[in-house]
């Protein structure tokens, strides 16, 4: 039912510290608002590619690779959501006068969550490469194919997700470091609104290829 399995955890391991969309935007979100904020991003990047690995099992990947249309609304909708946060974070005027206990109680965990998970989400390139990666180390013709999918997706996205939570942790400490001089707090709302605007930008411009 699954071959090769070695070979595919190995693959998943590299691919999974590998930096993308995911891992720089927990750490935007992690150096910006803490570490909790930034554990709470990767747990909705899981979320997120759950969602993606059911669609894989249940062959409604398929529709975005052949469909150019289906991967154009999914890809503009999801860089249009990433440059509104990026440019929402630019235009935020109350960061300064924030301390960090006040940070913590402003950011909702739960609209981090959700964030998290539309931002992998709207990302039609994750549906693609589970279509496209999984089925290699899988007997596509065994009536178990679907099983065997779920299993290695769910490996790979737990994988991501305790990558995701070092680099959380990592830029979260080194974000708590410089929000010790409160001019650091603009200056890190202006780069994680950057960086959003440049991920945004860059799913825009990414093709099915």
């Amino acid at each position: 039912m699954i071959h090769h399995f070695w070979l595919f955890a190995l693959t998943a391991f590299l691919l999974n510290i590998t930096p993308g969309n995911d891992m720089l935007y927990v750490a935007s979100r992690s150096a910006g608002q803490g570490i909790r904020a930034g554990i709470v991003s990767a747990l909705g990047v899981m979320v997120g590619c759950l969602v993606h690995l059911g669609a894989a099992a249940a062959g409604l990947s398929a529709i975005l690779a052949r469909s150019a249309a289906a991967f154009d609304v999914i890809k503009y909708t999801g860089a249009g959501y990433l440059i509104y946060l990026g440019v929402k974070a630019l235009l935020n005027r109350k960061t300064a006068s924030l301390s960090l206990e006040d940070r913590a109680e402003h950011t909702s965990g739960r609209r981090l969550f959700l964030q998290g998970v539309l931002t992998n989400v709207l990302n039609p390139k994750v549906a693609l490469f589970f279509l496209a990666f999984l089925p290699q180390f899988v007997d596509v013709g065994d009536r178990h194919a679907a099983v065997a999918i779920l299993l290695l997706g769910a490996w790979f996205d737990i994988g991501g997700t305790v990558v995701n939570i070092m680099v959380a942790v990592l830029f979260g400490r080194i974000g708590d470091w410089l929000r010790r001089n409160p001019r650091w707090l603009k200056i890190q709302e202006k780069i994680t609104g950057l960086v959003l605007i440049g991920l945004g930008i860059k799913v825009a411009f990414t093709s099915k290829k």
